[in-house]
């Protein structure tokens, strides 16, 4: 068993119990008859892609860490390519225990946008 997170961005036309739901039918796949376990979910929200993706602006993203076999993963992986509200995702192995609370965007300091608009 290896400790993994992933980064789920969802389409931002669902609803938080939508995205509960979606998260239990793949948490399933992971804890079933594989013996994984989900050990944090943090839901992010609705936020600002940087690009567009499949014609979206926005996403809401969850972050996860949990355990699992390495065997359990291309099923996983492939129950949510499959599933459409599912814009992106980013499976890795996590080796060191960092929060899953997201990090706030930087706004920009006066003298930086001084320096755009004579640039």
């Amino acid at each position: 068993m290896r400790d993994y997170e992933i980064v789920y961005i969802f389409a931002p036309a669902l609803e938080e119990a939508q995205v509960g739901e979606k998260l239990d039918r793949f948490h399933g796949l992971l804890t079933g008859a594989n013996g994984g376990e989900i050990t944090e979910t943090d839901h992010w929200g609705r936020r600002q892609l940087a690009y567009e993706v499949e014609n979206q602006t926005s996403g809401y993203y969850v972050v996860e860490h949990f355990r699992a076999p390495g065997e359990a993963l291309p099923e996983f992986e492939r129950a949510l390519k499959l599933d459409d509200d599912v814009l992106r995702y980013l499976v890795v192995v996590n080796e060191g225990n960092l929060p899953t609370t997201p990090v706030p965007p930087v706004e920009k300091r006066e003298e930086e946008s001084e320096d755009e608009a004579e640039g």
